[in-house]
């Protein structure tokens, strides 16, 4: 399939689900569903010619598609119940807005996946090519192995040669590193330097206490001289003060929307951001400000949500 081809189709799908959405919003709910349809037939003729699959009719292609594992289970399921929805649409003249709302919420679902999944792919190579020229971890270990070790008694060989006196040597250099290992013991030198250490702090504090004397004499008395406590009298408290009223400014409560349709609720404020549910005619809104002229920032399960302005009415 040519560039060219690729993006007319994705752009007619875009423009597909863009008009399944206005005609809910102006109440056409069956020609809502025929063009659900319509657009569901767009993606399958796409991933049929990708896929190489036989272009049969609606509910055959889609089978195959899913035998094929070009489309998952539930892709499948969403399929089929747009296909029927718009097939009870077309033969049955169906106009039931539940329908519509359930026809284009699913297409909005599987066009969001069809343009992360579908879109970009290519024929899938042939399975199980290129396999054989991997190497397992074991085959792996085995050779790294190998060469690490070289042939055997090569690790042994010359340590028993030598003489005596360079085993008796080792002998003597490994006892005296077991008994510098063993421990710090204190020479007559350290308890001398420990000694004088001591001394001079002795005189540091003796020469201290001859230079200040007054200063413990001060502290002293400072210390057992008698504290009176002064207590105020009634001529020397400050005036009391009437408690201050605090005055509360005058709340304006939040306006009241409610839907006049079915409206969807959607992450972002523009038609292409993901739907997060349904909002049937009717239904109170959470209100917590406007976005611009055709948005309205709303409170939707715990979070931050939008909705189309157009569809509100002040309550």
């Amino acid at each position: 399939m040519a560039a060219s081809d690729i993006a007319n189709t994705w752009a007619n799908i875009r423009q597909g689900v863009k008009e399944a959405e206005t005609l809910i919003g102006e109440k056409k709910y069956n020609l809502s569903m025929v063009k659900s349809r319509q657009v569901l037939e767009l993606m399958v003729d796409y991933l049929c010619g990708i896929a190489s699959v036989s272009k049969e009719d609606l509910a055959s292609s889609i089978d195959d598609l899913y035998d094929s594992e070009w489309i998952s289970k539930t892709t499948c399921e969403h399929y089929h119940k747009i296909r029927m929805l718009g097939n009870k649409a077309v033969h049955e003249g169906n106009d039931n807005g539940y329908d519509a709302n359930q026809a284009y919420h699913l297409l909005s679902q599987e066009v969001y996946t069809f343009a992360n999944e579908y879109k970009s792919k290519k024929k899938r190579p042939d399975r199980g090519t290129g396999r054989s020229s991997e190497r397992s971890p074991g085959s792996r270990n085995t050779a790294r192995r190998s060469s690490d070790r070289g042939p055997s008694g090569s690790r042994n060989s010359g340590r028993g040669s030598g003489s005596s006196s360079r085993g008796s040597g080792r002998r003597g250099s490994r006892s005296r590193r077991r008994q510098k290992s063993g421990g710090f013991v204190p020479t007559a030198t350290d308890f001398i330097r420990l000694g004088l250490i001591l001394v001079v702090i002795v005189a540091i504090v003796f020469l201290v206490r001859l230079v200040m004397p007054g200063n413990e004499e001060t502290t002293a008395e400072s210390s057992t001289a008698p504290t009176t406590a002064t207590f105020p009298t009634p001529e020397t408290l400050p005036p009391t003060l009437p408690p201050e009223t605090e005055t509360m400014a005058p709340t304006t409560p939040a306006p009241v929307y409610k839907t006049t349709s079915s409206l969807n609720v959607r992450s972002e404020p523009s038609t292409a951001g993901e739907i997060l549910g349904l909002l049937e005619s009717g239904t109170i809104i959470d209100y917590v400000e406007d976005y611009d002229d055709e948005w309205t920032v709303i409170n939707y399960n715990g979070s931050t949500a939008y909705v189309s302005s157009q569809y509100l009415a002040h309550d």
